[in-house]
């Protein structure tokens, strides 16, 4: 048996990929949460397991209507599993309840309002001392076509919503984090994303969520072909100019990161919905998967010296899109626990 030495930043697994995709009208029905917990709770490498999960605010796992008693019951659900509870994703979109972040002002105050649910859910799971670190995930919550009618007025838009959204969370001691993928506007590439946080100008409140998947496709310049880095004929073989091109969005994005997914991913996009492109997450053991995730995970860990930041207390997996074969498969979950102490191996620490 490996001795794992470092015991921070925890390891998480997620529970959306649970529900993202699924109980649509031909699709796979969603993986009920006490499904999801229990193949976390029994995943183990080395006698190392995970430390938390992170959570979906939104029926049918945890409804963001949840009431005190509601949270209490769901808290105390999940540290039976001697499981703690990390960050959220709150259900800023329209079909959920939200609206579009450069959309009408009803359309944005109800984005707002979701996210002041997820950040009162938090607040009171922190004070009952099962959720020790994490935030909460939004995103514009709009469509590249529909941001690129007007870039600056949307991203402006955008941003203006994001700091209503900031100082709520900052009134409950949370911060927000949005996840660059290439299928929202204003956040498609590495640029847009650091110009729409420069633009909201709130840090320490509002930040980026570093998926290694979704980040890396922005080296592909996918729905933003001026902000690419790798040559549209990039031979996958050669791993340096595809660590070099990651480090630069890295190290672009790194000062506002303050969430952090492990994930791999193929460097393919398909649609799916509202999402016109999007990342194809993959398994941990994939042979097509393209990062070598342990050294690149550093690239979003270590400062510009190659020193541990430190600033995330919990890391996570995400697994969108994978079917329910993979997803109920108990090996599924010890082998990405297996890639993530990895991770911590690597760019951890103990306390």
């Amino acid at each position: 048996m490996a001795e794992h030495t470092n015991n921070y930043p925890k390891l998480h697994n997620s529970t959306w990929p649970g529900v993202v995709g699924k109980g649509a009208p031909g699709a796979e029905p969603i993986i009920p949460l006490d499904t999801l917990l229990e193949l976390t709770a029994k995943a183990e490498v080395d006698g190392v397991k995970y430390d938390g999960v992170d959570l979906w605010l939104a029926d049918p796992h945890i409804s963001i209507e949840s009431s005190k008693d509601d949270v209490k019951r769901v808290a105390d659900h999940i540290a039976s599993y001697g499981l703690k509870i990390g960050s959220f994703v709150a259900p800023i979109w329209a079909g959920a309840g939200g609206g579009s972040a450069m959309g009408s002002a009803e359309e944005r105050k109800r984005f707002v309002e979701q996210v002041k649910k997820a950040c009162k859910i938090g607040q009171q799971m922190r004070a009952l001392g099962i959720r020790p670190s994490g935030g909460v995930r939004i995103d514009s919550s709009c469509s590249v076509t529909d941001w690129e009618k007007d870039p600056v007025g949307n991203t402006r838009t955008i941003a203006e919503t994001f700091r209503e959204a900031g100082k709520v969370a900052e009134d409950h001691d949370e911060y927000l984090f949005a996840e660059g993928e290439i299928c929202w506007g204003g956040m498609q590439s590495w640029r847009k994303n650091v110009n729409l946080l420069e633009e909201v100008g709130m840090p320490g409140v509002v930040g980026y969520q570093a998926d290694m998947a979704h980040s890396m496709l922005f080296t592909l310049g996918y729905n933003s072909e001026g902000d690419r880095l790798l040559p549209k004929d990039y031979d996958w073989k050669d791993r340096s100019q595809l660590d070099a091109a990651y480090k630069k969005v890295a190290d672009a994005l790194r000062p506002w990161t303050y969430d952090f997914h492990v994930a791999q991913n193929d460097g393919t996009v398909f649609g799916s919905g509202d999402h016109e492109k999007t990342g194809r997450h993959v398994q941990a053991t994939d042979p097509n998967g393209k990062l070598d995730v342990p050294k690149n995970a550093g690239y979003w860990l270590r400062d510009d010296n190659g020193n541990l930041t430190k600033k995330m207390r919990h890391i996570c997996w995400d697994g969108c899109m994978f079917s329910n074969a993979v997803m109920t498969r108990q090996q599924t979950w010890n082998d990405v626990l297996a890639t993530m102490i990895k991770v911590r191996d690597a760019h951890g620490w103990r306390e």
